[in-house]
């Protein structure tokens, strides 16, 4: 597993220095630790971190920005982040591995002077929200925003206000129920001196290779279950755009000849399937995040949320996807019913009908 995804993180950055026009390999490296932390996936992060350092980032670069997010991701995925680096530097020392270890830390004024860091930190996070903000309803956390975060935290000299946002917007993305905030960060990475061009790449960069979830809607996917890739094969049977990702069940069948086979599907808001027919096997759809629908020919449709289960007989027309506002996720597996198996696909749903869903 961690093999292909260093194979993967590779083959993404040479797509990313072919294709990207803004960002630079630096902060794509830095945005991808970055969605690692925050997801807890350390297993993931230590190939992340080997291309990291190769590409040039450096040790203390890095710790800053895993310092950095604690603020954003809690102390245990900052430290556990910490500790993969660790050992991912001892690992390289022991094979003759050398790192640049960069810029030196060194203790910011701030942190020993409280109103200078309330100050400072003040002018910071009224130019990050573009207004002055005060937290009035809880005096605790507005002091703690102003004279920690915003403070002693940016007042680290390792990575700049921008760097700190890129990372930053990359890690709410890969998180559930953060949506204001990582709408709230998008607008603040442009006003800290990155361009609206390069906060629009990374978001699409960190959504269409499945590293997290970067839309208006992120709690509908953010979480264990991967967005994957474009849905490129069947996109001719669809309305709007959708995406898969395999999944690997290990030692799964119902039975000696109905074998159980499974991807996750995720469709974005307003996107839907035509009808159609599974000859030759049922199919079951378990549905993991977001709002959707499921309607068989000649009933009324059945709004769909995370834990509901639909088992689709074969040979009966159907279709399903997201409801108009919200993303959809769903594991749809089909199993065998012996002889050919086969999809009949069927004429579109159309955005009249559609509509009228409620």
């Amino acid at each position: 597993m961690s093999r292909l995804f260093f194979v993967l993180i590779t083959f993404i950055t040479m797509c990313a220095g072919l294709n990207a026009q803004t960002l630079t390999k630096r902060q794509i490296n830095l945005a991808v630790i970055a969605s690692l932390e925050a997801q807890g996936d350390m297993t993931r992060l230590k190939d992340s971190l080997k291309k990291c350092l190769d590409d040039g980032v450096t040790i203390n670069e890095i710790k800053e920005a895993m310092s950095h997010l604690y603020a954003y991701t809690g102390f245990p995925r900052s430290l556990n982040a910490l500790g993969v680096l660790s050992n991912v530097l001892e690992e390289r020392k022991s094979n003759g591995v050398y790192d640049d270890e960069g810029k030196a830390w060194t203790r910011p004024a701030v942190w020993d002077d409280a109103s200078l860091a309330l100050s400072q930190g003040t002018d910071i996070q009224t130019k990050l929200s573009g207004r002055p903000y005060n937290f009035e309803f809880c005096p605790q956390n507005d002091y703690y925003l102003k004279s920690h975060l915003f403070g002693d935290i940016f007042a680290g000299d390792l990575l700049s206000p921008s760097d700190r946002e890129i990372v930053t917007v990359a890690a709410l993305a890969s998180m559930k129920g953060v949506t204001p905030q990582f709408e709230a960060h998008k607008r603040g990475a442009v006003n800290m001196g990155n361009t609206k061009e390069q906060i629009d790449e990374l978001c699409a960069y960190l959504s269409a290779y499945g590293l997290s979830q970067c839309d208006n809607a992120a709690d509908a996917v953010a979480g264990d279950w991967p967005k994957g890739v474009p849905n490129v094969n069947y996109a001719k049977y669809f309305i709007g755009d959708s995406h898969v990702a395999l999944c690997s069940p290990k030692n799964l069948s119902a039975g000696d000849k109905n074998v159980f086979h499974a991807s996750n599907v995720t469709f974005e808001p307003g996107c839907r399937n035509n009808w159609h027919i599974h000859h030759g096997a049922r199919q079951i759809l378990i549905c993991v995040s977001g709002r959707g629908w499921y309607q068989e020919w000649g009933k009324e449709p059945i709004a769909l949320k995370a834990g509901d289960v639909i088992e689709i007989p074969e040979e009966v027309k159907h279709w399903h996807g997201a409801q108009a506002d919200s993303w959809f996720q769903h594991v749809a597996t089909h199993v065998s019913m012996g002889g050919e198996e086969s999809n009949e696909w069927l004429e579109p749903v159309t955005d009249e009908y559609y509509s009228k869903l409620k």
